[in-house]
């Protein structure tokens, strides 16, 4: 039996791959990136499995129920079959409490992405994550992702441990485009 561990590419969903206008949950109103999904193709041929880790404190605020954001992520994921690539997601329906009462899953916690690994069979010391705020590299640093990039022109970011971010881009696109050579020849594990 071949039991060989995949690598992911770890993507936040709101300010990566469609833009974050605020607690997004209508199919209506979910709006792609520029070159978001030709970014997740191309991560999909570079072998990488592909996996939204999202915090979805919406749902825990009431704003949206569980079953909404099942429905527009279930148009993503079909959206992306379309095109020939294969999405997975992960989510924390929790809003942030209090420092005494923090979830497990909730980002900057590493809870979705060690979920991800055990269920989708992940090696994360050979993974990316891609993200747009600091507590998404801190969940990648927390699960020994190696990898961290932040997207979304955050090009300083004062107060960051020079170890938390590997590279910083304008868009999912420019990081896919500056990582294809690094990865285009690296197996996956």
């Amino acid at each position: 039996m071949d039991l060989k561990m995949k690598r992911a590419a770890f993507l936040d969903r709101d300010g990566v791959i469609n833009r974050d206008t605020g607690y997004v949950h209508r199919w209506e109103e979910f709006e792609l990136t520029p070159r978001a999904l030709e970014a997740l193709r191309r991560l999909s041929e570079l072998d990488f499995t592909i996996v939204v880790v999202t915090n979805q404190s919406g749902i825990g605020r009431g704003y949206y129920s569980v079953e909404t954001f099942h429905a527009l992520m279930g148009r993503l994921v079909e959206l992306c079959a379309d095109a020939n690539i294969e999405l997975h997601y992960f989510f924390c329906p929790h809003a942030p409490i209090n420092e005494t009462e923090i979830c497990t899953c909730r980002k900057p916690q590493p809870g979705m992405l060690l979920q991800a690994s055990r269920e989708l069979g992940l090696d994360l010391t050979t993974s990316i994550m891609i993200g747009d705020r600091l507590s998404d590299l801190e969940a990648a640093f927390a699960a020994d992702v190696p990898s961290r990039f932040l997207v979304g022109g955050h090009s300083v970011v004062i107060g960051a441990p020079k170890n938390l971010i590997t590279g910083s881009f304008g868009t999912l696109w420019d990081c896919v485009t500056s990582l294809s050579s690094e990865f285009q020849d690296r197996p996956s594990s």
